[in-house]
């Protein structure tokens, strides 16, 4: 399984009433350092599938409300979300291990 699509209709089930911490990559198409980070999420999707965590991407050009109820205002932009709220956010292309701290730091156990 790669990374999630998060869209308006499955943003509340998959983020924020998960058990387990998610990973959300704020991206658009048109974006050079977002298509730069899009392997890494998909890498760290594969990696962290079944394992407590999940890993996900959101279109800001198809669901820009939800990037504005989190003050996304550059892209990419990385939240990781715990108990339905971001405990973390990355600004700008981050390296693996960066993304890989946090989520060990929160992932459930």
């Amino acid at each position: 399984m790669s990374e999630l699509i998060l869209t308006a209709e499955n943003f509340q089930k998959e983020v924020l009433a998960s058990s387990e911490p998610v990973l959300v990559d704020f991206w658009a198409p048109w974006c050079g350092p977002c298509r730069m980070l899009g392997p890494m999420i998909e890498e760290l999707a594969k990696e962290y599938e079944g394992k407590g965590v999940k890993v996900g991407k959101l279109n800001v050009d198809e669901q820009g409300d939800i990037a504005g109820r989190y003050s996304v205002m550059s892209i990419p932009t990385v939240l990781l979300f715990k108990g339905g709220q971001p405990v973390e956010s990355f600004v700008g292309v981050q390296s693996r291990e960066k993304y890989k701290e946090a989520i060990e730091k929160h992932k459930n156990t």
